[in-house]
């Protein structure tokens, strides 16, 4: 039997149980320097030059990659350990998993997950910011962060956006395909860097697509992105706020991940319920997240959950609006909001382990 010990309050408690915690912590600590380690195999685009390789030495990779072998051998010492990659003593060689490089090396997969990484170098950065709202109540806006977020946000989403956004979101929502093959207006509310906007615009050519945020950088990002694609002459980006984003007779308003972001949600839905054709449909894309927290003891949950902390909570606190959702409210929140923005009728229409998606209209 483990051995109660005091705790200074009156009370004891079960040192097995607080060594299987305390190893608990430590992993949860290593992973989070690992993930440094994962980021910059990315970036690096160590993990792409191992994908489909096979079996190769520290200096192998280097030369492939163009990087001093001294650090390669390094971070390949890291994978190992996190056994993200494998080692062959005799050889001394190290392979990426085909599984694993599904999953690391190309952002072309719905399974690429490699992108949530490189957010930490910005999340990390505004640490003191975030304790200094924690004691005022104020907020960190979305763009006091640095760019690295905005990048790891969209090569987190993008994935996603590709496997399902098409083929599975849109077709759950009732007559809206057949509006976008006949040709139809499309807003995306929040869109970032557009890859939301131009991955629905390569699927229907008759339709015409407007994409607002109110961070510049990423609509700049967006209007380059549409031009590389050659979509240029029906994909516009422009600078504005969800409550106040130009043009009328929409048969589309999408918001993707964003609206838990918003300081005033029921706001920016009542001007989309303005700014509707009649029939129009707004869909809503959120965290698949519970307003039980307990619900979200799982490994997608405390993703969700912590990234309410640091980004989506702060970032609506900071517009000084009347609700900071956080980004798991629960459908029951968002449906009472969207009912007193005059969208009245509500729908789950799709789902995935991330995400949930709302068919809402008059």
């Amino acid at each position: 039997m483990a051995r109660a010990a005091g705790t200074g309050r009156g009370t004891t408690v079960d040192e097995g149980r607080v060594q299987e915690f305390l190893e608990r912590v430590i992993t949860d600590g290593g992973a989070a320097v690992a993930g440094l380690c994962t980021s910059l195999g990315d970036r690096l685009g160590l993990y792409s030059a191992m994908a489909g390789a096979g079996p190769l030495t520290s200096a192998q990779l280097a030369r492939r990659t163009g990087l001093v072998e001294r650090y390669v051998r390094e971070w390949l010492a890291a994978q190992v350990a996190g056994e993200y990659v494998t080692h062959a003593p005799a050889t001394d060689t190290y392979e990426l998993p085909d599984e694993h490089a599904a999953v690391l090396a190309d952002p072309a997969l719905a399974t690429y997950a490699a992108g949530f990484f490189t957010m930490l170098q910005a999340l990390y950065a505004t640490e003191d910011s975030l304790m200094e709202a924690f004691r005022t109540g104020e907020g960190v806006g979305w763009e006091e962060h640095g760019p690295a977020l905005f990048d790891g946000t969209a090569k987190f989403f993008r994935p996603g956006y590709r496997a399902a956004l098409v083929p599975e979101w849109l077709t759950a929502l009732d007559g809206v395909v057949q509006k976008l093959e006949r040709g139809a207006r499309v807003a995306d509310v929040g869109c970032g860097y557009g890859y939301s906007t131009t991955l629905m615009a390569q699927a229907f050519p008759h339709s015409q697509f407007q994409g607002f945020d109110f961070h510049r950088p990423s609509v700049e990002a967006a209007r380059d992105n549409a031009a590389e694609q050659g979509l240029a002459d029906r994909v516009g980006f422009e600078v504005a706020s969800a409550q106040d984003f130009p043009g009328e007779d929409f048969d589309l308003i999408t918001f993707f991940d964003c609206l838990h972001d918003i300081g005033d949600p029921g706001g920016a839905l009542r001007h989309a319920e303005r700014a509707l054709a009649d029939g129009g449909t707004c869909m809503i894309v959120e965290p698949n997240a519970s307003a039980n927290v307990a619900e979200n003891a799982n490994p997608v949950g405390r993703a969700i959950t912590a990234a309410s902390v640091a980004v989506c909570l702060p970032s609506a606190l900071a517009q000084h609006g009347p609700q900071a959702l956080g980004n798991h409210a629960g459908e029951e929140a968002l449906r009472d909001i969207a009912d007193e923005a005059g969208l009245h009728h509500w729908r789950l229409a799709a789902e995935s382990p991330v995400n949930r998606v709302y068919a809402v209209g008059r």
